[in-house]
């Protein structure tokens, strides 16, 4: 059997491009999206690119829809190689280009960590008992230097200046996880890493962004195969946390 990858958020940007990536490397995907068109529009597209990918309905904040994604993978496979955690959210609420600690709404910070990282810690733990089946499982969680708390308080670093708090937050949430969850497995066939995919051109990125989405969806790709664990990586090279 092939390796199985489930890649969240996939009908578009960075999503839709690593599983592109992954399915040429001979990995049969599930994109997943809550859009069921969109989601649906971009499977297509992979398919007649002759890849083995199909759709499937994930709203990661939806119990009942991340419930029914994992009975399905049981049942059909009975494994899962690879998890991308690609799903993720710049709330609309935050402007991104000021300093929001002092007035981010507490609606705004409860929206963003329940798609960056409540929804995403729930899929992984409920799909955990799937991907310790393989014979090397890997979870790639896709986070942002913007969560590197050691780069936020360096005042000389490019990044230091871009503060929209619950987004940050949210992603520094999300890479202490990973260094817990890659504790916790260090004596398993499991390695589990943060991804960095760059500033991207997609709707979070912005036109301006110096990266096409192949580009910023490599480092995801190459962490599925990863032979190390617990690390937040751009492009091969170590990020601090």
């Amino acid at each position: 059997m092939n390796r199985i990858a489930l890649v969240t958020g996939a009908n578009k940007g960075l999503g839709l491009e690593t599983a592109r990536q992954l399915g040429k490397e001979g990995v049969t995907v599930l994109m997943a999206s809550r859009n069921k068109e969109r989601g649906t529009e971009a499977v297509q597209q992979l398919q007649e690119e002759g890849l083995e990918v199909q759709f499937v309905q994930l709203e990661v904040t939806n119990e009942a829809e991340v419930d029914a994604l994992v009975r399905y993978i049981d049942t059909t496979y009975g494994k899962l190689d690879v998890l991308v955690n690609n799903a993720g959210i710049m709330h609309r609420g935050e402007p991104g280009g000021v300093n929001t600690a002092e007035i981010v709404k507490a609606e705004v910070l409860r929206e963003t960590f329940d798609v960056n990282f409540f929804g995403l810690v729930n899929l992984t733990q409920k799909l955990l008992p799937l991907i310790k089946k393989s014979e090397s499982g890997r979870i790639v969680n896709v986070s942002s230097i913007l969560g590197s708390n050691t780069l936020q308080s360096d005042e000389t670093s490019p990044w230091s200046g871009i503060k929209p708090f619950a987004y940050n937050a949210s992603k520094a949430a999300l890479n202490s996880f990973t260094v817990h969850l890659a504790a916790a497995l260090k004596d398993s066939n499991i390695k589990v890493n943060s991804a960095h995919p760059g500033w991207v051109k997609t709707d979070l990125g912005g036109k301006n962004a110096p990266l096409e989405a192949p580009e910023g969806a490599k480092t995801s790709v190459r962490l599925s195969s990863a032979d190390f664990t617990g690390k937040f990586v751009h492009n091969g090279e170590e990020i601090a946390w």
